[in-house]
């Protein structure tokens, strides 16, 4: 069991770090107790952006190496999910954005012709914006084309795992409150409407506010994702009525034409927070290698090559 690792967690940071190992030789097995399509990743919008995550010091180099990995995937986006796509940011300095945006040399200071209606700012760039179910699903053919693979299992404690490998990574997200147990990791609740696209092809995201009222809007193959929420401490996995009309109104507050699309579906995501991202190895008193890869908020998929080859040095 010397060169097998554990992956606790198939949502796209396990996934990603499963690849990572995989791909340098290691032998990858992914516990999950969900199918990846079942995650709170599959729920994600999912623009690039450092969105409800700490330590900005450590989150900028692992957006940095994430942002290029997408911009590689979104070559082939029928592959891999992942496409470039141009939008507007409101209510956002470009001072202060971190080395990840010096990346995007399209990224830059909104005319005021293009301002949505009520907007007195906003950046215009080209980022990357991925379907997440397509992209999970690239994550997991590309770990298997490494040899590794996912096994449906609920885990109970991390115990289990490092009594059949000797290097385990726990990339529970929110089960990491119990399975660590860590009890400052909490649910941030993200709801969202998908509504039947009436003709936009660019993502919106009019950041206003304290986070809890943004709303976007983010084009997807599937049809147009309108958000959302972000309630800290809130476990409720049901859609709430009242949540999905405001959030539609607000969003046909920038987009007129979205009052009255179709809608396709009501989703809920819990994301997992924590006051700062753990990314770290300990070892076990069996002697097995423990490395945390959790409490990534908002950005899981924004960091997830970054933390994911980070994991994987502290892997060994």
């Amino acid at each position: 069991m010397g060169d097998t690792v554990i992956v606790v967690g198939g949502g796209v940071v396990g996934l990603t770090t499963a690849v990572v190992l995989a791909e340098r030789g290691r032998r990858v097995r992914v516990w999950s107790r969900d199918p990846a399509a079942r995650t709170t990743s599959a729920v994600a919008g999912a623009l690039f952006w450092p969105y409800r995550i700490e330590p900005a010091e450590r989150v900028g180099p692992w957006a940095l190496r994430s942002l290029r990995e997408y911009l590689v995937l979104a070559g082939d986006p029928a592959a891999t999910g992942v496409r470039v796509a141009a939008g507007l940011m409101t209510d956002t300095p470009l001072a202060g954005l971190g080395s990840w945006a010096d990346e995007l040399p399209e990224l830059r200071e909104a005319r005021r012709d293009e301002l949505p209606d009520g907007c007195a700012q906003a950046l215009r760039g080209r980022l990357p914006l991925i379907d997440m179910p397509a992209h999970l699903a690239y994550l997991e053919e590309r770990l298997g084309a490494a040899g590794g693979g996912v096994e449906r299992r609920t885990v109970a404690g991390l115990a289990e795992p490092a009594a059949e490998a000797a290097v385990v990574v726990n990339c529970s997200g929110l089960g990491a409150r119990e399975l660590v147990p860590d009890a400052s990791v909490f649910p941030v609740r993200g709801q969202l409407v998908v509504v039947e696209n009436p003709g936009i092809d660019e993502w919106l995201v009019s950041a206003a506010g304290n986070g809890a009222g943004t709303s976007y809007l983010f084009p997807q193959p599937f049809g147009l994702v309108l958000g959302g929420t972000a309630e800290d401490h809130a476990w409720d996995p049901r859609p709430d009525p009242e949540t999905a009309a405001a959030i539609v109104e607000r969003c046909a507050a920038l987009r007129p034409e979205v009052r009255g699309a179709r809608v396709l579906a009501h989703r809920v995501g819990l994301r997992p927070a924590r006051p700062g991202v753990r990314v770290e190895a300990v070892q076990l008193p069996g002697g097995a290698r423990l490395v945390h890869n959790y409490g990534h908020g908002g950005a899981g998929v924004t960091v997830a090559w970054g933390c994911a080859e980070e994991a994987a040095l502290l892997a060994g």
